[in-house]
């Protein structure tokens, strides 16, 4: 199933709290403070993957968080990070925020990293906190929390040539006729529905990219037909 649109929710990891400890040695009745730091909270992080075709997987999995970092501990010992959360997505995948519109990431190069939500840090053990008039401090700072956020999902295939024409005027046909591509061919209206991509090879190891769209009708530019939904697919190539 081909989706070119999602919306997801992401939730960074919070950073984990610093924790209030005091030294505990024989013989020493009032050991200084040695709480350690609480962890930072993991990232959220999308990579592009050249293998994936579409969003479909994100219209199942809607929500995505990345591990919290661990509470520090005893005798300054920090704790443990919070494990990131890598995310695969398709060459070609805008990200926006959808309160704000704002786009985050384009990720248009196979293997591309992008943070999407920032891991929340930890937060300071009592340790930090000893003075010369404040030689037991009975307090630590928490961790803050990590970024999240509703997001736009919006695929934007990656192709060198873009097939554009009217319903039903052989561009399947010739997508079929100079690619190994095999899209669905009939004598009706629409009988693509979703876009199609073909390689073509030009010998030599050279070869360059086609993408074949639903049939186009007037008034597509305005969002008639199937207009805008696929349009996005064309924007990226070189030539019509």
């Amino acid at each position: 199933m081909f989706i070119d649109l999602a919306e997801i929710f992401v939730k960074a990891g919070d950073g984990g709290n610093g924790n209030v400890s005091f030294r505990r040695e024989k013989y020493v009745a009032a050991g200084g403070p040695d709480g350690g730091d609480g962890g930072d909270g993991g990232s959220l992080i999308f990579q592009a993957d050249k293998h994936l075709r579409t969003l479909a997987d994100f219209r199942y999995r809607r929500v995505y968080k990345a591990e919290r970092g661990n509470d520090g501990g005893q005798k300054k010992c920090t704790g443990r990070k919070g494990a990131d959360l890598i995310v695969k997505v398709p060459c070609g995948t805008l990200v926006r925020d959808k309160e704000t519109g704002l786009v985050l990431a384009d990720i248009t190069k196979d293997g591309q990293t992008e943070i999407i939500a920032r891991g929340g840090k930890g937060g300071k053990g009592n340790v930090h906190f000893a003075t010369a008039t404040r030689q037991i401090p009975n307090f630590a700072k928490n961790g803050t929390p990590g970024e999240e956020r509703w997001i736009i999902l919006e695929l934007k295939l990656l192709a060198d040539v873009g097939l554009i024409g009217y319903p039903n005027v052989g561009k399947s046909t010739f997508l079929a006729a100079v690619s190994s591509a095999r899209p669905k061919i009939a004598n009706y209206h629409f009988t693509t529905l979703s876009p199609n991509l073909g390689v073509v090879s030009m010998g030599e190891g050279e070869s360059f990219v086609v993408a074949d769209i639903p049939g186009l009708i007037e008034g597509a530019h305005e969002g008639i037909g199937l207009g805008h939904d696929f349009l996005r697919h064309i924007e990226r190539t070189r030539i019509l």
